[in-house]
């Protein structure tokens, strides 16, 4: 299970996305990573692609979208945390004063997993 920090106001987060591919014949894995490949850097040794949001906008509607996609056509496992921020990262981040990090707050707060914020 994992927990989310209680952001402080000055706080900037990112939401690491971490998927799991599922196992597979080499047709599936190829069809499977060409998806994942789209939104998200893969490691096929581990079978495993990661990618960062900072924000919920049109280009992260569109990764959730080939996320939630790869997990209803192959059986990806899709897991959710908050991460900190890198000096390196350039894009936009997530602040504690927005409504989107109260949820995760509240629903890690229930001991339920992030993945079933709105279940």
């Amino acid at each position: 299970m994992n927990s989310l920090p209680i952001p402080r106001p000055s706080d900037h987060w990112l939401l690491k996305v971490t998927i799991g591919a599922a196992r597979t014949g080499d047709t599936y894995w190829s069809e499977q990573l060409a998806v994942l490949r789209s939104v998200a850097s893969c490691n096929p040794a581990s079978q495993t692609c990661c990618t960062l949001m900072g924000a919920v906008d049109l280009e992260g509607l569109r990764t959730l979208q080939a996320l939630f996609d790869a997990a209803r056509l192959f059986g990806t496992d899709i897991q959710l945390e908050p991460s900190p921020v890198s000096t390196a990262w350039q894009g936009p981040t997530f602040t504690c004063d927005g409504q989107i990090s109260a949820l995760p707050a509240a629903y890690f707060g229930q001991g339920r997993p992030l993945g079933q914020l709105l279940s």
